[in-house]
């Protein structure tokens, strides 16, 4: 081999070698990527059972249930439409009705009911994730204008 062809080869490996990188980095974050949804997207949106989500919005008041242990039901809602949410753990503390909510889990095959194993409320009163509040905002909700991080 001359030498030509052999910074050829090395600079061939190397080029493989990244490609190869990148391949590896790009199909571990799709397996970890979990896409946002407000309930009235969902309608719109064919999520099949078992792919993971971040479900947005509010808990609509009078919605939230304690059953068996530390299992509790509630409706997370963008007041247009609503989605049933159970959620078997500890709740943050300051999640409660009316406040603002970001989910992630899955949905139930054979049904409606999305099941959360993680929940994150809003951290004060004037507060809700950004992402939430836009998604609210472009379904022509009003908001105070006070409950997105600037």
């Amino acid at each position: 081999m001359t030498r030509k062809q052999k910074r050829l080869a090395i600079i061939g490996g190397g080029v493989g070698f990244l490609v190869l990188a990148a391949f590896l980095v790009m199909f571990a974050f799709s397996q970890a990527i979990a896409y946002f949804y407000v309930p009235s997207d969902l309608e719109k949106a064919n999520v099949p059972p078992g792919t993971r989500i971040r479900l947005g919005g509010v808990v609509e008041t009078g919605s939230v249930k304690r059953g068996d242990g530390k299992t509790v039901t509630f409706t997370v809602t963008d007041t247009l439409s609503g989605v049933p949410v159970t959620y078997t753990g500890i709740l943050p503390d300051l999640f409660r009705e009316g406040q603002g909510v970001v989910t992630e889990g899955t949905f139930v095959a054979g049904s409606s009911v999305f099941v959360a194993d993680s929940v994150l409320a809003k951290h004060d009163e004037t507060y809700m994730p950004k992402d939430v509040a836009d998604r609210l905002k472009a379904q022509g909700v009003e908001l105070s204008g006070k409950e997105t991080i600037k």
